[in-house]
């Protein structure tokens, strides 16, 4: 059962604004009382959920196969959070409106149309909003885990001021092995080309990082998605608490909530989905080691200077990303020795999995 909460407080005979409405003057003029449109869902324990532009989101980002799916597994699995799957929607919508505001034409017309800026945000936050919150369960903190928003992070801070974003990086020769062996198709990506799905992946992780320094360390969080596999514990301890959530155990066993009622939900159309359902394992560190062209590996320095950016030896093959905590370990060697029974609950997951509804597409960059 869902409703969508009225916008102003009294009824229609009352003439006073509730807490949550303001006025102020539009560019024409005219007084306009701004109100914090609600979206208020019950949850099957009865219990009513509100949110509004001033809810404390959390937006998940960073190039598709970069640790997206795990990290918002590991946080489904806290009781007071729901990511859920990609709505796909969100990051075309704010396509589109980038596209509107380069456009001196179009920008022009919108103005000449009434559609003012504060038109359009008042519209797109209504939108995301629903969108986040109803694709999925009711939860006390929303999250959405489509990576290509946060090319666009600033703009949903203003938004969503008390948001805050999960920016996943990782080892662009692992990233662009994982796109290209998995058939990951991505607006500008050519799938036949080691040495251009790095430049790509190169130009867009650098858009990204540029859109997490404007938003601050308060708000945006880098994850190095190694690290995170290594250090699980340490990395969940420090991103629960740059979101504000209470530390739960749960967190370092999503496996154990994948499929269950309540728990995660994975979709057929998400290419992490048979390796989410595992617990946290080294499998996918260093795959990519031994598949990237020579030519492209003598010059990876200069064909994706991000990496050393971020930390990561351009000339270091194999690399060294450290040495993984005792549990880790304990996964790993679980995860190999009983490969066929993960693979079974893979394909168990993927076959109870929502239907696909149509979305199904390239990601647009």
């Amino acid at each position: 059962m869902s409703t969508t909460g009225s916008l102003f407080g009294g009824g229609c005979g009352d003439k006073k604004m509730s807490p949550s409405a303001s006025k102020s003057k539009s560019s024409s003029g005219s007084n306009v009382l701004q109100a914090s449109r609600k979206t208020a869902m019950q949850g099957s324990d009865g219990k009513l959920y509100e949110y509004d532009r001033d809810s404390p989101i959390i937006f998940i980002g960073g190039v598709p196969r970069s640790g997206t799916t795990l990290m918002r597994a590991m946080l489904d699995a806290h009781d007071d959070v729901r990511c859920g799957e990609e709505t796909r929607v969100v990051p075309r919508i704010l396509q589109m409106r980038a596209k509107w505001m380069k456009s001196q034409k179009e920008s022009v017309r919108l103005e000449e149309a009434g559609l003012t800026g504060e038109v359009l945000d008042s519209a797109l936050s209504s939108f995301i909003l629903e969108v986040v919150a109803r694709h999925g369960e009711p939860s006390r903190r929303l999250c959405n885990k489509d990576p290509f928003t946060l090319k666009s992070g600033a703009y949903l801070k203003r938004l969503f001021p008390n948001s805050k974003f999960l920016f996943m990086v990782r080892d662009g020769r692992a990233t662009v092995h994982s796109i290209i062996t998995r058939k990951v198709t991505i607006t500008g990506f050519d799938l036949k080309s080691y040495r251009q799905c790095l430049q790509k992946w190169n130009a867009a992780i650098k858009s990204m990082d540029e859109q997490c320094k404007e938003l601050g360390d308060t708000h945006c969080l880098r994850v190095p998605y190694e690290q995170l596999v290594l250090h699980p514990r340490e990395w969940m301890t420090k991103i629960l608490s740059f979101l504000e959530l209470e530390w739960t155990e749960d967190v370092l066993h999503h496996e154990q909530k994948v499929g269950k009622e309540h728990g995660i939900s994975l979709s057929k159309v998400e290419r992490s989905s048979d390796q989410v359902v595992k617990p946290v394992n080294l499998e996918a560190l260093s795959k990519w080691v031994g598949h990237i062209p020579d030519d492209v590996v003598d010059e990876m320095a200069e064909v994706a200077p991000m990496l050393k950016h971020f930390g990561y030896d351009p000339h270091g093959n194999p690399p060294k990303y450290g040495q993984p905590d005792g549990e880790v370990v304990k996964n790993t060697n679980d995860v190999l020795e009983n490969g066929s029974k993960w693979d079974h609950i893979g394909e168990e997951v993927k076959k109870h999995s929502k239907k696909d509804s149509g979305f199904r597409g390239r990601r647009s960059a």
